[in-house]
């Protein structure tokens, strides 16, 4: 059949291909060129924002305390009846029969009251000297004391089923303060633990991204130098964000390409999580140019170095990752967190715990004058935590078994009360009776020190409206200040 023959509104001398677009299939082909063509404008202009950014800032529903979170996450489960629950009637009931299995043991470590008035063990002696600005919470209980369903819950309120992350809920809220940084990061996590900072049925932008040193000291290999880049032409390429084979163009060619094949998948599927996955390629970009200076620690001074503990000793690695989270802190990255690991003391406790509190003491000391001075702490909430606390009976003769029905974290920063404490367990530290806060209750209280409801924050998946705090949680008013 010749074009002459085919019933077309426009005269076959005057059909191009944007008129075919327009007149076959309904047009159907040309909403779709439009949609590239929209696409490629944006791409050519980079000073446009889009406005429905699902990363824009937004306000909260009420008057916030804290802008940002800095979680100091400590994986196995601190013994606290050794660090920050001072038990006085567990020394005089020392090696007598407990309500546990074995003999309650008192602890091996002495404390003191500290110029706030808060108990601390010696083998946190720092973190004593600022716990003026700790808000101790000592009736913390969770639902179950198996690893690695209580660090679940701990992260996303839920013991079993893959939920989004405190700190996927902590950027969906509250959208991030640089568009060139991601708005949660998890610095060093370890293996298998992709869960805990999963956005899960969020999408996908507001999953954290991990930053791994690849074993090296973070910005500091070689002394002062700076971080190690690949070699490709361009001066801003990093690990794991970067293709060292392209320069800038090329990479930005290939980016778009990827893009325009996205935005075709979404107009297939428009009720899908690609946004997100949009958001996350055009933000890995550029996070070329912003991540490699960040992650320079030889550009602070040697007081600060020191004042995080950063050298040769237990501290160094530590204290580099705390470094590391006021940067990311103070340049507008909303959520950091970093996981210590080896907190699970069921024997040797003499020498692990010990060991334990000299790699994190002086670091996280550090991070709380350094955030103070520099007038970050105020709108920065500190939380401090473990999965779940041990038991005051011996175990294998020197060592604690896992407890969940009682133990012990701590805020500072970001509206808290300073060195207040709240919340109690019974007269041998085996469980929270007075000022009892569940982890859904935890959670309650960090949302509303960042300005939400936790009631309110929610997103709707699989027919519900689902939220970090389930179906229950009371926010913790008393250790809100002011």
């Amino acid at each position: 059949m010749s074009l002459q023959n085919l019933q077309s509104p426009f005269p076959v001398s005057s059909l191009s291909r944007r008129r075919m677009l327009q007149s076959l299939s309904s047009g159907f082909g040309y909403l779709a060129f439009s949609s590239l063509a929209t696409l490629a404008a944006a791409t050519d202009d980079r000073s446009l924002k889009d406005q429905t950014s699902p990363l824009q800032p937004k306000a909260p529903h009420l008057p916030a305390k804290a802008k940002r979170v800095i979680f100091l996450c400590m994986r196995g489960g601190p013994s606290h009846l050794d660090t920050f629950d001072y038990k006085p009637e567990l020394e005089k009931l020392d090696g007598q029969a407990g309500r546990g299995r074995g003999r309650l043991m008192k602890s091996p470590w002495n404390f003191t009251q500290q110029k706030s008035g808060l108990w601390i063990s010696e083998l946190l002696p720092q973190i004593g000297r600022v716990s003026e600005e700790l808000c101790l919470l000592r009736g913390m209980h969770t639902d179950l004391p198996v690893h690695p369903r209580a660090m679940n819950q701990l992260h996303t309120g839920n013991v079993q089923f893959i939920r989004p992350s405190l700190g996927a809920w902590t950027l969906y809220g509250l959208g991030t303060e640089n568009e060139n940084l991601p708005g949660f990061v998890t610095i060093n996590p370890p293996a298998g633990s992709a869960a805990e900072y999963s956005s899960a049925f969020l999408p996908a932008i507001y999953s954290g991204t991990p930053v791994r040193s690849n074993n090296r000291p973070f910005g500091l290999a070689g002394g002062r130098s700076r971080p190690n880049r690949r070699s490709s032409g361009n001066s801003n390429s990093y690990p794991d964000i970067s293709n060292p084979r392209l320069n800038d163009g090329q990479q930005r060619q290939q980016v778009d390409l990827i893009q325009s094949l996205n935005e075709l998948q979404k107009q297939d599927d428009p009720q899908g999580t690609i946004d997100g996955v949009i958001e996350s390629y055009e933000l890995a970009f550029r996070m070329q140019t912003a991540v490699p200076d960040l992650m320079d620690l030889s550009q602070e001074t040697e007081a600060t170095l020191q004042m995080y503990g950063i050298g040769n000793g237990p501290s160094n690695n530590f204290g580099q990752q705390c470094l590391m989270a006021r940067r990311f802190a103070e340049a507008g990255v909303r959520f950091v967190e970093i996981s210590h690991n080896g907190w699970d003391t069921h024997n040797n406790m003499s020498n692990q715990l010990p060991n334990l509190c000299s790699q994190i003491d002086q670091p996280i000391a550090g991070l709380i004058k350094d955030l103070k001075q520099r007038g970050l702490l105020e709108e920065t909430l500190v939380i401090w935590a473990g999965e779940f606390g041990r038991t005051p009976h011996a175990q294998n003769g020197n060592g604690r078994d896992h407890n969940n029905r009682g133990f012990t974290t701590w805020m500072a920063g970001g509206g808290v009360k300073g060195g207040f404490s709240y919340g109690e367990t019974d007269e041998t530290g085996g469980e929270a009776v007075v000022g009892k806060c569940h982890i859904h209750d935890w959670h309650a209280t960090i949302l509303r020190l960042l300005g939400f409801d936790h009631q309110q924050l929610t997103y709707r998946y699989a027919g519900r409206d689902f939220r970090l705090t389930d179906v229950y949680g009371n926010v913790a008013k008393e250790i809100i200040a002011g």
